[in-house]
């Protein structure tokens, strides 16, 4: 299947592999959250317009199944050196800052998406039409480490029991699942098949792919349930690529990869076009990934148009969710206090 033949997306791109003969370029890897899809269109327009080329970067667009022997998740794969980027939910970065090992504190550099882009969902046919419903049904968890205790608190928010949902594990985030990354969708590969009843989302993604194979889905959105969620997905780097000469790639990485989120936001087809050119098992659909294209677009870019910025408020409001709902525990579940954590070291503008 999809997980013995090496992941096209994964190959160093043809463009800087030639220019890194004649030119000295800079190899940057990204190390992706999911298979190639809609939420990354930025990164593969630029690589196919030859922007990351033009800058003399030689970036690579690692996808988690390109290889399977890799046990590291993207975060981990950037704070091993394995990786520059990575993209990850906000949670990674507070996450890395709050953990007891030695491991480097990363970084937000930018957001991939503005607004609210992702959600908790259900079959229509279930008949779980809200999260209080999710007592006592199952919930396929991709193991984030505050996952679990967020999908719970959404529940409770509602007047469920969200202790009583029936957690259980996608295998290595779901990254070890030939089905699951070939369709590039936990619906498809769980939902539909009753192996799981719920689990979070792009609807942009995962909703516009089930739509179409004619599977009807209820969204619960966390903020309609009372819950700031953070920005998601976000590009994490390590601290090594915030100064001197490696500042100057991750600036220039970052201005090539805005003007590609500019394009695919403008170019919903174009998008489409650069991403189904990898070859992806899961991008075999060329209507769905244009569809899913014009249905994220308007997410890519903030009102002004520009791309990646983050407010503090935002990172204030759901670091101040996380402590106050007890979910900002350490890995022995003790409480970390608030004080601890200071929002101002999670993310940095200053590269865009």
């Amino acid at each position: 299947g999809v997980q013995s033949r090496p992941h096209p997306a994964a190959s160093r791109l043809t463009v800087g592999a030639r220019l890194s003969l004649e030119t000295m370029t800079t190899r940057i890897v990204v190390a992706l959250d999911w298979t190639p899809n809609t939420n990354h269109a930025g990164f593969f327009i630029a690589a196919s317009d030859g922007l990351y080329a033009a800058a003399g970067l030689d970036v690579v667009l690692k996808s988690p199944d390109a290889d399977p022997a890799e046990k590291l998740t993207p975060a981990r794969q950037v704070a091993a050196g394995k990786a520059q980027f990575a993209v990850a939910p906000s949670e990674s970065a507070v996450s890395f800052s709050t953990t007891d090992h030695e491991v480097p504190k990363l970084t937000a550099v930018a957001a991939l998406l503005q607004g609210n882009a992702s959600a908790i969902c259900t079959l229509k046919s279930s008949g779980i039409d809200r999260p209080a419903k999710l007592a006592g049904k199952r919930y396929a968890s991709y193991d984030g480490r505050f996952e679990d205790p967020i999908v719970a608190k959404m529940v409770s928010n509602d007047g469920g029991d969200g202790a009583a949902v029936l957690f259980h594990s996608l295998e290595m985030h779901a990254y070890a699942e030939g089905e699951t990354m070939g369709a590039g969708s936990v619906v498809a590969s769980y939902l539909s098949k009753d192996s799981s009843d719920s689990t979070w989302i792009f609807p942009s993604w995962e909703g516009v792919l089930a739509e179409r194979a004619g599977q009807e889905l209820n969204y619960f959105a966390l903020e309609d349930y009372g819950i700031p969620y953070g920005f998601a997905p976000v590009l994490l780097t390590h601290p090594d690529m915030l100064s001197g000469d490696l500042a100057t790639a991750t600036k220039a990485f970052l201005q090539a990869t805005a003007e590609g989120y500019k394009r695919a936001a403008a170019y919903p087809a174009a998008a489409a076009a650069a991403l189904c050119s990898t070859g992806h098992a899961s991008l075999a659909d060329r209507a769905f990934v244009e569809a899913s294209a014009a249905a994220i677009a308007g997410k890519f870019l903030t009102s002004s148009g520009s791309w990646g910025t983050m407010e503090l408020e935002r990172w204030t409001a759901f670091v101040d969710f996380l402590a106050s709902s007890g979910i900002l525990t350490d890995r022995e579940k003790k409480p970390i206090p608030r004080e601890r954590l200071d929002e101002n070291t999670l993310f940095t503008n200053d590269f865009l």
